[in-house]
């Protein structure tokens, strides 16, 4: 998911523009702050993030998955991607779900992912 798209997704949200626009930027940084402990890269730009849902008081829930349902550190990651967004100013109640439909596939990483990884 790109900066964009996350805005598109709470774009609904009884923030002003502007006060959207600055959570949502905090949100992407906060969330860039998480890697997968194997691959250089962070969650976000790996494409592990598939929904953000901001309430009108900040409440934030992430839908996220891994890339291998048996990934090590599948128990520890929804507990790290929390963390991350607590740091945001002005958060209310974080909640991380993982979801694992549709399969992550490498076609969700970012260009800046591929290239870090040599992928192209």
């Amino acid at each position: 998911m790109n900066e964009q798209a996350l805005k598109t997704e709470i774009a609904s949200s009884a923030l002003s523009p502007a006060e959207l626009d600055d959570f949502t930027t905090k949100l992407v940084i906060a969330l860039k702050t998480v890697f997968d402990p194997e691959i250089p890269v962070d969650i976000y730009e790996l494409g592990l993030i598939y929904k953000v849902d901001v309430a009108d008081n900040k409440d934030v829930t992430v839908d996220m998955t891994l890339t291998a349902p048996n990934c090590p550190v599948a128990g520890e990651m929804p507990g790290m991607v929390k963390s991350a967004v607590e740091t945001v100013e002005g958060v209310g109640a974080v909640t991380v779900n993982m979801t694992f439909d549709p399969p992550w596939t490498p076609d969700r990483m970012s260009e800046e992912a591929k290239l870090e990884l040599n992928m192209f």
